[in-house]
């Protein structure tokens, strides 16, 4: 059973515990993560000890929750109570032991789901490839030999996997839609703010979003839900009211404007990249097309802000411990450590600017559809890809097309899309902020017609 509510069902209904469950999923780790390179920790114990836990509520009669004994892991940013929490640093694991689990955690143990580890990533989240220095490189399911994404790797491999049902990760320029588009699962960063960061080691605090990983749009507007609500320990955390986006899921969307960027969308991506988005337009009969201006100078901006703001955060460790970085990160530090405060506040002007352009276009349009990658996942170690004829970077260049969109916080998901013969592709579902419930309505059409899946 791959579907997390399914799991959820079965186990609340007593057809399976959720300790077999559990154990299942352990089983599951213990074979294919050597293969794979998902797992930084594995917490046997106390899942174990949780899932029973949970069996002892439901043989009291009691309801622990819509995620009932459903095994998930997180990225390793996130705090686990008696976890040093890594962010994929060498430096970071002679910290002490978090004292508490991260507000995320908390809401889905409390909703009945079973912790089993922590997800292998880029280096404090810098990156598009998860081939990290110190924890090793995690490995595509659909082939070993090609990269997972990142930074969020070892989240989406371990969902793509079959490893665990849905797992956690986070964004900063397309750390969840980057892996979830080249592993073919779904990638779900809501409106930025919308879901706590509390106990989440950030790495760019003005463009960081957590969200999630799963396989069915029903588990991920299910998973949502639960995450939803403010929090006063995270101080961006929006403070709007939950809003439940599971009853909304199977909606009309005959209303719904839907439109394809173009433009800058277009451009500098392979041909199957284009037809993943074809696809999905045909599908939902839409043939209007959109442009967002100045999309590519977004994408330069998103890159200062991150550069400096990654640089400030670990700033004395760059100057006291260079050599214990991964040098691909600390080079990007160091570089953005030099860069002039006068590049970063223009930055910020720019992005009011283009965030009252895409305010324009989303007062006529709901959804607009994009490319998540501009290519299917590359070799391990591969350092270059041919876009238009032109040799570029893989690493910064996997980004492109996501860059863009965490820059202004607005919600996306990126919706698997396979084809025989194909690495999967994903297609970003955008909407206005706080539209996550349009977005998943779309989905679940493109579910139901068998086009993402």
């Amino acid at each position: 059973m791959k579907d997390a509510v399914s799991i959820a069902e079965n186990v609340l209904s007593g057809k399976i515990s959720a300790v077999d469950i559990t154990q299942a999923a352990l089983t599951r780790i213990a074979d294919r993560n050597n293969q794979l390179n998902c797992f930084t920790t594995i917490t046997t114990e106390t899942a174990l000890q949780d899932a029973a836990n949970i069996d002892q509520e439901i043989a009291g009669g009691k309801n622990p929750g819509v995620l009932a004994g459903v095994p998930f892991a997180v990225k390793n940013l996130f705090d686990i109570a008696g976890l040093t929490t890594l962010a994929g640093a060498k430096i970071n694991a002679e910290n002490p032991p978090a004292t508490q689990d991260a507000t995320a955690i908390k809401r889905l143990k409390k909703a009945g789901a079973v912790l089993v580890g922590a997800l292998n990533m880029d280096e404090y989240a810098y990156g598009f490839v998860t081939e990290n220095a110190h924890y090793g490189t995690t490995h595509n399911p659909h082939d070993l030999n090609r990269v997972a994404g990142g930074s969020s790797g070892g989240s989406a491999a371990a969902v793509a996997g079959g490893l665990v049902p849905f797992t956690l990760g986070s964004d900063t320029n397309g750390s969840i839609r980057v892996p979830a588009a080249l592993c073919g699962v779904f990638g779900f960063k809501p409106t930025y703010g919308r879901l706590s960061r509390a106990g989440v080691k950030l790495f760019s605090s003005s463009l960081d979003h957590i969200g999630h990983f799963a396989n069915s749009v029903r588990d991920i507007a299910t998973i949502f839900d639960v995450l939803q609500g403010e929090d006063e320990k995270d101080p961006v955390c929006t403070k709007r009211p939950i809003s439940k986006c599971l009853p909304q899921i199977n909606h009309d969307i005959s209303n719904l404007r839907i439109a394809i960027a173009d433009d800058y969308f277009t451009q500098n991506a392979d041909i199957e990249a284009l037809e993943a988005v074809l696809k999905v337009a045909n599908a939902l009969n839409v043939s209007e097309h959109i442009t967002i201006p100045e999309t590519k100078i977004a994408r330069a901006a998103a890159f200062i802000i991150t550069a400096c703001e990654g640089a400030n955060l670990h700033l004395d460790k760059l100057k006291s411990r260079p050599q214990d970085f991964d040098f691909a990160t600390r080079d990007r530090f160091l570089a953005g450590a030099l860069i002039p405060s006068s590049w970063y506040l223009q930055a910020q002007r720019f992005r009011k600017w283009y965030r009252n352009q895409v305010r324009e276009i989303f007062a006529n349009v709901d959804i607009i559809i994009a490319p998540t990658t501009p290519i299917t996942a590359p070799l391990i170690g591969q350092q270059t890809m041919i876009l238009n004829g032109e040799e570029i970077l893989i690493r910064p260049h996997l980004g492109l097309f996501t860059q863009p969109l965490s820059f202004i916080g607005l919600p996306v998901l990126s919706v698997p899309i396979h084809q025989e013969n194909y690495l999967p592709l994903g297609v970003q579902l955008i909407a206005a902020p706080y539209n996550e419930a349009l977005i998943l309505r779309v989905a679940a059409i493109l579910e139901k017609y068998g086009i993402v899946q």
